[in-house]
């Protein structure tokens, strides 16, 4: 139960994640898991499109099959390849982007998927447009958005007998579900029915299924019941007494989650609690603290999140998993055997993107014949299912008006630059540096140059807490890392603005034994002291800004330093050039008297390392597997106070403890395409492609939200999430180029408006994030004045005992 879970493992526990109570009574948003993965993706993308399927056998001899489809629809006009991969062991689904003049061929895509990037032999094409009715048919079979749960009424004085209530009283809990239909004599004269985001959830209420006199066991309310997936068990008792609700009451090897809810008069709220089996992985949302919800259509939505979410959750326990897998295995066999005798003379190798085979006008002609029997016969099997009454709800109730929990704000509308890099600065502004300058851009106001093109930036941090801006200057070998004071760049007291900085201002800013700097990273900001760690080639020298952020936060006018202020501490030798740079800190650090250890995480071409920034001793942290690898970025995260990174490289997210030397894979997840930023605000994590944005849980890896984007590049994420990207009215779709009238002027004739947008939903993210940040440096100030009083306590002291002797 949660109340067990929180004493024995911590409220923010990945392992136990929407199994428990949050500490802290935060709003938590009740989204469903892997929506899309739940859609039946081949009649909702592929049927009635062109596109093409392949058959082939994998590494273990094992047959596959994969659909690929590039479609442009709903993704404001940035095409992409939707794939689905039909194995034994499960059916995978991916997007990637496509660029033009480059297509992707069946094996680039294949090596997106896990284990299927060791091919013996290509797979072949099925240019037959009949297998599309074996595949519509067995897609309908294996996997359907219809729910079923159980829900039964149990008094308090039946939780002392065990057994399954036998009341034939209609529970109030139903109230909350208002459609109601007639059913067949087997399962009673009427059950409840709902519709959420394109699932059927069918309820079998105890008090509505068929009783009988007769019949002490009542089995048909057990039959529904015990074969339920999930149970909502409504007691009608005080929440004293939801303690003593066991789940042994209901004896069933199907049902492995429980929802216990009771009503609380005097509030007028419901109470809610979640027992699920171990096997069931993670699945949310959790629960706030206390789990009270006192709307009802608050809570009516969070049940059946949580209800959805855990139903698909518990298909990966063993039991149906299984299941599932044998299966699929059969189907899938079946499927690569008929194709091997039925259909072999429609097998073809040729490249994905050869729509038209090279050859003369008449078999030019038979292929456009053949593409458009393809898309007939699948408009027709897709039309035959519709008006059957088989077609995926999701077609009827999703699409514009499904909910959309972060819809992103634009910041910016029309900046004419392709940015390059950036950092927020203060609530409203931006520092976006670019090939033709670095501005800085006011939200939905005045966009001015502070830097000119001479001076090319191409990464820079902004630290309100010491004032200062650090930048990361590259023209050949000459790259260097400067300092500058923000308040160089505000407008004077009379409201004049500052001129622009040009090279010959860059000289007596730039830090010493940096020439050559291709890298550097800071500290995480909140820590006692700013450190920052500069790459130079195959050494890493570690810098400390010399005021710590309780002597700024005290006095703030004495913090006017520039390149002055970072002392060199140290410098370390690695064996490559560094790709990834990360400073852990410890929340008990050695320098403090502690026994935690500061360190740096460095990345290489496929290892990352961890240096102790006190002993200098490196140590094999993470080796990352195959023939290539892609590192993106090393985070670090904490669960239950036990220092952890977040190693994300190829498609790939892996957690591992600092103090772990096995590679544990178990709460590996991979995104599904290579992302090039990563940003981690617990309990969401964002993947930032070339065209698209994927949201994802950081306990379960399931995904929350996939959006798809025009050139999209992420700028910032210290405080909002920043990107930017092409506004979609200038964004070139299908050859042409659609007008549009604007009043400001462009800077270029080449130039292609950039929309700078950020995310409202982490608003709350980062104003609690600012609230722990103010905690520590008032906290900070506190420390300060007692230390003051204490050395003024002590002088009084010593005064004293002098004027006394």
């Amino acid at each position: 139960s949660s109340s067990d879970l929180v004493s024995r493992r911590g409220a923010f526990s990945r392992r136990h994640y929407g199994s428990v109570e949050l500490v802290y009574n935060s709003p938590t948003t009740p989204v469903l898991e892997n929506p899309e993965y739940q859609t039946r993706w081949y009649f909702k993308y592929f049927l009635g499109k062109l596109h093409q399927i392949y058959v082939g056998t994998d590494s273990e001899k094992q047959p596959f099959f994969i659909s690929v489809v590039l479609t442009d629809t709903n993704n404001q006009g940035a095409p992409q390849y939707k794939a689905i991969l039909w194995k034994k062991t499960a059916t995978q689904k991916i997007y990637l982007p496509h660029t033009p003049g480059r297509p992707l061929n069946v094996k680039q895509i294949l090596s997106n998927f896990q284990n299927m990037d060791r091919l013996e032999k290509s797979p072949k094409e099925v240019v037959s447009p009949e297998l599309q009715k074996d595949r519509s048919f067995r897609r309908r079979k294996t996997l359907a958005k219809e729910k079923h749960s159980g829900v039964v009424w149990i008094k308090v004085e039946s939780l002392l007998h065990g057994s399954i209530p036998k009341e034939k009283k209609k529970s109030p809990f139903v109230s909350m579900y208002p459609f109601t239909f007639g059913s067949g004599d087997m399962t009673g004269a009427y059950s409840v029915h709902t519709i959420y985001e394109g699932h059927e959830i069918m309820f079998h209420v105890s008090t509505l299924l068929p009783y009988s006199k007769d019949n002490k066991q009542q089995l048909e309310r057990k039959r529904h019941i015990g074969n339920d997936i999930v149970n909502i068990v409504f007691l009608d008792g005080t929440p004293e007494e939801m303690a003593a609700f066991s789940p042994n009451c209901i004896k069933s090897q199907f049902t492995h989650i429980f929802a216990l809810v009771t009503y609380l008069p005097g509030e007028d709220a419901y109470r809610f609690h979640i027992y699920s089996e171990e096997s069931v992985p993670l699945f949310g949302p959790s629960l706030p603290s206390p789990p009270i919800f006192p709307k009802v259509p608050d809570f009516r939505e969070f049940l059946l999140v949580k209800l959805i979410n855990g139903e698909k959750a518990a298909f990966n326990t063993p039991i149906f998993s299984q299941k599932r897998e044998r299966t699929l295995d059969m189907l899938i066999r079946d499927m690569y055997a008929e194709v091997m005798t039925e259909h072999r003379g429609s097998l073809q190798r040729r490249a994905l993107s050869e729509v038209l085979p090279e050859g003369g006008r008449s078999s030019r002609r038979r292929e456009e014949a053949r593409q458009v029997e393809f898309v007939r016969v699948g408009q027709a099997l897709k039309l035959d299912t519709i008006v059957k009454g088989d077609a995926p709800t999701s077609l009827a109730n999703t699409g514009l008006f499904r909910r959309s929990p972060w819809e992103p704000q634009c910041f910016y509308p029309d900046f004419h630059y392709e940015i390059i890099c950036g950092d927020s600065w203060s609530d409203n502004r931006l520092i976006l540096a670019t090939e033709s300058g670095v501005f800085v851009v006011e939200e939905g106001g005045t966009c001015r140059m502070i830097f000119d093109k001479s001076v090319q930036i191409k990464q820079l941090t902004v630290v309100e807490a010491h004032g200062i801006l650090l930048v990361r200057t590259d023209r050949g070998r000459d790259s260097r890392m400067h300092v500058f004071r923000l308040s160089s760049f505000e407008s004077d007291a009379c409201g004049s603005e500052p001129a622009a900085f040009s090279r010959q201002h860059m000289k007596d800013q730039r830090l010493e034994r940096t020439k050559g700097t291709h890298l550097y990273a800071v500290s995480r900001l909140g820590g006692s002291h700013l450190r920052m760690a500069v790459a130079v080639g195959k050494k890493i020298l570690l810098l400390q800004w010399r005021h710590s952020a309780a002597w700024t936060a005290w006095c703030p006018t004495s913090d006017t330093d520039t390149v002055e202020g970072f002392q060199y501490l140290r410098e370390f030798q690695v064996s490559e050039s560094p790709l990834v740079l990360t400073l852990i800190d410890s929340g008990n650090c050695y320098s403090a008297g502690g026994q935690g250890e500061n360190q740096i995480c460095v990345g290489y071409r496929h290892q990352f390392d961890l240096i102790n920034e006190r002993t200098s001793e490196t140590k094999r942290f993470y080796n990352v597997e195959g023939k290539w690898a892609h590192l993106v970025a090393a985070i670090d995260v904490y669960e239950d106070e036990e220092p952890e990174l977040l190693l994300c490289f190829n498609n790939t997210c892996h957690f591992q403890k600092l103090d772990e030397t096995n590679a544990s894979s178990e709460h590996d997840f991979h995104w599904n395409s290579v992302p090039e930023s990563i940003v981690c605000a617990f309990p969401y994590i964002l993947a930032f492609t070339a065209d698209s944005i994927e949201v994802r849980l950081v306990i379960n890896g399931n995904l929350i939200q996939a959006m798809v984007m025009p050139r999209l590049s992420l700028i910032t994420s210290k405080s909002d999430v920043f990107f930017a990207t092409t506004a979609p009215e200038f964004f070139s779709l299908r050859g042409t180029r659609m007008d549009h009238k604007d009043s400001s002027p462009p800077s270029s004739p080449h130039c292609k408006k950039i929309r700078i947008f950020h995310f409202f939903f982490f608003n709350y993210y980062s104003k609690f994030r600012s609230q722990k940040d103010a905690i520590v440096i008032k906290s900070a100030r506190f420390s300060f004045v007692i230390f003051f009083f204490q050395q003024l306590r002590r002088m009084a002291n010593r005064s004293v005992s002098i004027g006394s002797s």
